[in-house]
């Protein structure tokens, strides 16, 4: 029997492939008329299952078991409904409740005796057919039921039976196998019947076929259950992986062969998709990658190597043998096709029949999808076939190119095959290109399943690092250039983009700028050589491609390419032949195919931004971007503009100046200088795509809107705009000039009802105002002249802020568009703010204030963290309304449910007091008293109590409670109020510093003390926290594994200014030994991430340590004394004259010092030496002290001596 037993349901007939009225032959065998309803259904169709089904269920129930007419009654009902199709597909208006057809199933099964072998094909083929149609989802009573009595079947019912019985089985586990684990042992013994059928030995191909079908079924994961058993899964994956390495029995059909072919490899994928998949030791995984290579090449003709049995991880590609004796086979082929491709020479196919039109024979082969890939794969190509490289085959008389030359493309006249031959062999075609595309399929789950460090070392053995030709590596590029099939071919492209996807750390080793040494090849060069042919062959596959949806994934993978590969490590000249190559695909007839050449031109655009070689790209003018010499295959065969022998222009984008009409006047000359400063021809195309009316539209479009233009559809228009974003935020110095105009498009995306549009224009005003603030902030250094003037900027966000913005903030229907119109307002420039209307400033204020309150979380988000933003505004912090309606309202976001809220008004709140440590230095004491005392008290504890949230709230809480600690005066601290909340504040960022919380927050608690400590009326000396403050800072600047954290609580404990804060003598000599500890071990690091931090650390603890020298008394000397003297004092003798000599932004401390603020040059330093020993030779002590300031003296001395000298 040939019925469908695989994943796939049975054939249907969808309703766009039937036409209206069909014609249909006059005969007295033709199916009687019936009526159609106004939709072209016929009349009663769907009400006729449901109660043909209901009227069958009825009579079921009321059958006994003991009733002398069962068997015939049973008979009659079975075909009734087998009779009907209830597939939704045909009728969508069916609606039959699966408890209704679980009842009938049990109780059917309930009748039908397992003596009755006929009445028990008939009932597995109804539990198919009803299961496979309606999509029913069976409850475990009668899943149970089923499998009991199918398994029974199995074991009582003859052996001609079991294909139908295996066929019942495959439907009823469909993805249910961690519902069937009672079941699976007895089905999977030794003895049972799904290893009995699905071993190699077995000779019936149908039931081999079918058991492996099953086995599949069950270990198929529906998304939300729970994987299989990893006992279980690992018994069928043997299975499979043993019957794909079995040789084709000898006088097995090659047909019936590729359907278990193709059963094991769907069998395979469900194994590796059903959950991660552990391969085994050894040569597990290298075995299957070499099966799936060699299954990815099944019937492909002239193909005739030695496969590897396992594949090794390799830096070099692992050859595949010629078989001795084929190896003078390859000549004799050559003829045919060479004179075939003479030019003028007839096809002599005009009397061809169309074999699309036949009718299938199974049910398999009436499937919809892989009826497309049939005619594909036997239609004849025209012209050479796939593009130019399968002309290349046909002409060139190279053995490895003929070896790989597509026999089936011969045309009619030179088939050595009858008609009846001819079919056959079509089908067997289409047979080979299911299972090549079954074991990319397979190919693409280990991928996925495995971890990508693992799958780079087998790299080589699927991209080549050399050009496809002389001898041929057989590898997925193969495939996508030079496969007659299209989904195979997509199948191998999506292969590759799982392969290149995340690939940037592995490819960024590769480089190829210098020139190749002669004795070897460096990796970095071999790589370097796989990423220039895969540009290469993509680039041919992108010429050659036909099918619209190969084409797409083409887009796709080199946009996985270009957003991986380390252009600024190789030579130039990639990227330019892409970027003109991808030109006319901007007008292509399918929409997918120009989102997906939008997309690609987005990767290029984002890749290292700004890159060089894009950046002259972008600079090129219009003209020579458009030429008419770059056409592509498909501008002839695939474009729809093209209709009655006249072929529409190409879109020339309109100039940003004219976007006011709709007019396409052609372009005026261009001078020189104007060329120069004309927009990027991609950005005045991305705001035609986004603006403009459809120049050419098809017919069904044109039809569509009642004959008027009708713009691009959304999705082109969305990726365009995205297209835009990128480019404002990689290339803003290019796309500046256009300011106010790409202003205007993002004002009309937002007057428009989509709200994907809207969404996207307010994205690209964000980046918009980003990239104007880059290019003012100091620290990028960028010339006045090449800023967008002031003015301009201030107009362009008096123009934003009066149009339709204010809309998508008062949106509440939409929460994404006022998120994102949220993150608009924040990305005004500071300077620019200041200057617009009083009137505006309120308005945005008044807004982001009234936005907190706001019921979606991801609004709240957006309002609280642009309140952070504006309160750094310096026309805004010293307004102390302004920063007491934002504390407030940080205050109540910090209270807040979701941890994202909580999160973004920490980080408001540490914002928020920097704020006040700026006005503290600037405006003085006068701000200081203006803010309420109760409002800095409620803004002490509620950082204290985010200072115990998640990591992410706790980085800014720490921080804001090292601002408001160096904030309070002394008036404050000296009150009741303020004792008990400031010994907590304290006391939690020690249990910060000293917990296992990430590095950055104890890095932020860390600069949190060292900021309290800089407040001089902290009681440091008497507080009982002190003590716990300074022991933790010691603690971790000894024995912390990240360096950075160590640096800072080094400039921690270096930052008071007076001897009397450290304490007594016993706290000051811990500080230095842990000091002098830490500087000894400076370089001790199994981490060389942290290494790289080793010479900024030595620096902050010299200078650490010289500050304690300089306010050292004489109580400090005996401990001070006896750690210079001996090896330890030389060990810091030879760090502190590498501080003192070190110049200023250079040298081995250049990094120290900006994390100490230590910013002095040699000669300060020294200066500074000098002053300390000064000041330690006038110290008054006797005994054991003045014994310990001589050493110190000395010790200073000798340092000093040592520095001049040099």
């Amino acid at each position: 029997m040939a019925a469908q037993t695989g994943l796939s349901a049975v054939s249907t007939v969808r309703r766009s492939d039937v036409s209206a009225y069909p014609s249909v032959a006059l005969s007295a065998e033709a199916t009687p008329f019936t009526p159609l309803r106004m939709d072209g259904w016929q009349l009663g169709s769907s009400s006729d299952a449901e109660k043909q089904l209901s009227r069958c269920a009825t009579k079921l129930r009321g059958l006994r078991g003991d009733s002398v007419q069962l068997r015939e009654e049973l008979n009659i009902l079975f075909d009734q409904l087998l009779s009907e199709n209830y597939n939704k597909t045909f009728d969508p208006s069916i609606s039959i409740r699966p408890e209704g057809v679980c009842s009938l199933l049990k109780h059917a099964s309930s009748l039908v005796p397992l003596s009755q072998e006929h009445l028990v094909i008939k009932f597995c083929q109804l539990i198919h057919h009803l299961l496979n149609q309606l999509k029913v989802i069976m409850d475990e009573h009668t899943l149970d039921i089923l499998l009991k009595y199918t398994t029974s079947a199995l074991k009582v019912c003859s052996t001609w039976t079991h294909s139908d019985v295996l066929l019942a089985l495959s439907t009823i586990v469909y993805g249910n196998g961690p519902q069937c684990h009672q079941h699976l042992s007895n089905l999977l013994r030794e003895d049972g019947v799904l290893l009995q059928y699905s071993s190699p030995s077995q000779s019936n191909m149908e039931l081999r076929r079918v058991a492996l079908n099953c086995m599949a079924n069950i270990c198929l994961r529906i998304p939300g259950q729970p994987p299989l058993d990893d006992q279980y899964r690992s018994i069928y994956f043997s299975v499979f992986l043993k019957t794909l390495q079995s040789t084709k029995p000898p006088d097995t059909d090659e047909l019936f062969y590729c359907m278990v072919i193709q059963s094991a490899l769907k069998g395979l994928q469900c194994c590796l998709s059903g959950g991660k998949w552990k391969f085994g030791g050894g040569e597990d995984l290298g075995s299957v990658l070499a099966l799936l290579k060699r299954l990815m090449f099944q019937g492909a003709p002239g193909v005739s190597v030695e496969w590897p049995a396992v594949l090794y991880p390799a830096t070099l590609p692992q050859y595949e043998g010629l078989p001795a004796s084929k190896s003078a086979e390859p000549e004799k082929p050559a003829e045919r096709p060479k004179d075939a491709a003479l030019p003028g020479k007839t096809s002599g196919n005009k009397k061809r029949k169309s074999r699309g039109k036949g009718k299938k024979t199974s049910t398999e082969d009436s499937r919809g999808d892989d009826g497309e890939e049939d005619d594909k794969v036997s239609a004849p190509q025209k012209g050479g076939g796939r593009g130019g490289d399968g002309g290349n085959m046909e002409v060139l008389p190279k053995p490895s190119t003929l070896s790989l030359y597509p026999s089936w493309k011969k045309n009619s006249s030179d088939s050595e095959f009858s008609d009846p031959e001819g079919n056959a062999q079509c089908k067997l075609r289409l047979y080979h290109a299911r299972v090549r595309q079954g074991a990319l399929h397979c190919l693409l789950a280990v991928v996925k399943s495995i971890e990508k460090r693992t799958l780079y070392s087998f790299w080589s053995s699927f991209i080549p690092d050399s050009p496809i030709g002389g001898l041929p590596p057989l590898t997925l590029l193969t495939i996508i250039l030079k496969d007659l099939s299209p989904k195979v071919r997509a199948c191998a492209l999506q292969v590759l983009s799982a392969m290149l996807d995340g690939s940037r750390q592995f490819l960024a080793v590769a480089e190829d700028t210098s020139s190749p040494r002669t004795s070897y090849t460096p990796f970095s060069f071999s790589l370097a050589t796989a990423v220039r042919e895969l540009h290469r062959a993509l680039s041919l596959a992108l010429l050659a491609e036909q099918s619209p949806q190969t084409l797409t994934q083409v887009m796709k993978c080199l946009a996985y390419l270009v957003a991986n590969a380390p252009y600024h490590r190789l030579r130039p000249g990639l990227l330019s032949p892409l970027w003109k190559q991808m030109r006319p695909y901007v007008r292509h007839r399918d929409a997918n195919v120009r989102v997906s050449v939008l997309t690609l031109y987005g990767a290029l655009v984002t890749t290292q931004a700004p890159l060089p070689e894009v950046q002259l790209l972008l600079q090129q003018p219009e003209s020579s971007s458009s030429s008419t010499g770059l056409l592509t295959p498909q501008d002839s065969a695939l474009s729809w503009r093209q209709r009655d022998g006249v072929s529409s222009p190409p879109r020339t984008p309109v100039p940003l100046s004219q976007r006011g009409s709709c007019t396409h006047s052609p372009r005026a000359p261009h001078t020189p200088g104007e060329e120069d400063s004309a927009p990027p021809w991609l950005l005045q195309l991305c705001v035609s795509l986004v603006t403009q009316p459809r120049e050419d539209q098809s017919d069904s479009e044109a039809a569509g809107t009642g004959g008027g233009v009708s713009l691009e559809p959304s999705p082109v228009r969305l990726e365009a705009l995205q297209v835009m974003s990128h480019l404002v935020r990689g290339y803003f110095s290019l796309v500046q000039t256009c300011l106010r105009d790409i202003g205007q498009v993002s004002a009309r995306c937002l007057r428009e009802s989509d709200p994907s549009i809207q969404l996207h224009g307010t994205k690209l005003l964000e980046e918009l105002g980003t990239g104007i603030i880059q290019r003012y902030r100091a620290e990028n250094k960028v010339p006045e002249s090449s800023r967008v003037p002031m003015s301009q900027v201030v107009l362009f966000w008096s123009e934003v802020l009066s149009g339709p913005l204010n809309a998508a903030l008062q949106n509440e229907q939409h929460p994404t568009l006022q998120t994102s119109a949220c993150e608009t307002l924040s990305s005004i420039l500071p300077q620019a703010f200041a200057q617009l209307p009083d009137k505006t400033q309120l308005m945005c204020i008044t807004v982001l204030l009234g936005l907190t309150y706001s019921e979606n979380y991801l609004v709240k988000t957006a309002a609280v963290r642009a309140l952070g933003v504006y309160i750094l505004f310096p026309c805004l912090r010293e307004d102390v309304m302004f920063v007491a309606d934002t504390a407030n309202t940080i205050l109540a976001a910090l209270e807040d449910r979701s941890p994202n809220v909580r999160a973004k008004a920490a980080w408001s709140l540490g914002n928020l007091t920097d704020t006040l440590i700026v006005n503290m230095e600037s405006v003085g004491v006068d701000f200081q008293e203006e803010l309420s005392d109760m409002l800095l008290l409620k803004m002490l504890q509620a950082a204290t109590r985010a200072s115990d949230d998640k990591d992410r709230v706790k980085s800014n809480a720490v921080r804001a409670l090292g601002n408001l600690l160096h904030f309070l005066r002394r008036s404050q601290l000296t009150r009741s109020a303020f004792q008990r909340p400031l010994e907590d504040a304290v006391r939690s960022l020690v249990k910060t510093v000293q917990s296992e919380a990430t590095m950055k927050v104890r890095w932020n608690a860390c600069c949190a003390l060292g900021n309290a400590f800089r407040n001089p009326s902290l009681p440091l000396d008497s507080a009982s926290w002190s003590r716990d403050a300074f022991s933790a800072l010691c603690n971790v600047v000894t024995s912390c594994k990240n360096f950075k954290v160590r640096i800072k609580s080094a400039a921690a404990l270096a930052v008071p200014s007076n001897r009397s804060f450290y304490g007594d003598v016993k706290r000051f000599s811990c500080v230095w030994r842990s000091l002098a500890t830490a500087l000894e071990n400076s370089e001790d690091t199994n981490d060389f991430l942290e290494y790289r931090y080793s010479a900024s650390l030595r620096h902050t603890l010299s200078h650490a340590l010289l500050h304690l020298l300089s306010i050292s008394q004489s109580l400090d000397m005996p401990a001070l004394g006896a750690s210079l003297s001996g090896n330890e004092g030389r060990g810091i003798r030879e760090h502190l004259m590498k501080y003192v000599r070190a110049e200023e932004g250079g040298g081995e401390g250049a990094q120290g010092e900006k994390d100490t603020g230590d910013s002095f040059t040699p000669q300060q330093r020294v200066g500074g030496l000098q002053q300390t020993l000064i000041r330690l030779k006038g110290l008054e002590a006797e005994g054991e002290e003045e014994r310990g300031r001589e050493e110190v003296v000395n010790f200073l001395e000798d340092l000093l001596k040592t520095c001049e000298e040099l």
